[in-house]
């Protein structure tokens, strides 16, 4: 996409270090985008919580099993959700990681099931890429099988590990 088509098809909401809010003409959603390359393994911001909750919401992260936190910087919230992802929210290190590489002007976006058990809304995912899993859910009612394809938090390992009689490895 160009440059030109960009600024036409989307509003600069807010620019911060490594990242910019953009906002979607069409349909007015709100995204992170990279406004440099990033390397995998990279990490592109260090978070923490603004505040803590005891049950999940389309806003939160979860990092314990009744422990989900509102991120801070706030425009994280923009981080949307792709079942092709390119960042993880490592809620063990807390940061934002890079997990393929991501080009400047590319959005940023996650696998919801790889931070959250049990998710305030299921959706039906409109990424429209390959791999697309169709409903998003929580990892509690995503199988094994999907959830191997991705990378994890440690809480959502451990969870899996648990409750998930598989003979899938959790990567």
């Amino acid at each position: 996409m160009s440059s030109s088509q960009q600024s036409n098809e989307f509003i600069v909401i807010s620019q911060h270090e490594h990242c910019i809010v953009k906002q979607n003409k069409e349909n007015n959603q709100h995204g992170l985008f990279a406004n440099t390359s990033f390397k995998v393994g990279s990490t592109i911001v260090a978070f923490n919580a603004s505040k803590i909750v005891d049950t999940p919401n389309y806003l939160t992260v979860q990092v314990s099993e009744h422990k989900h936190i509102h991120l801070f910087p706030e425009y994280l919230q923009y981080v949307n959700h792709c079942c092709e992802p390119n960042v993880l929210f490592n809620t063990t290190t807390m940061q934002l990681e890079c997990i393929s590489d991501i080009e400047a002007g590319e959005e940023l976006r996650f696998f919801y099931p790889a931070t959250e058990w049990r998710i305030a809304q299921q959706f039906v995912c409109n990424c429209g890429k390959p791999s697309c899993v169709g409903l998003i859910q929580g990892a509690a009612d995503t199988s094994a099988e999907v959830l191997n394809k991705y990378k994890l938090t440690d809480f959502i390992k451990s969870m899996a590990a648990q409750y998930k009689h598989s003979y899938y490895y959790f990567k």
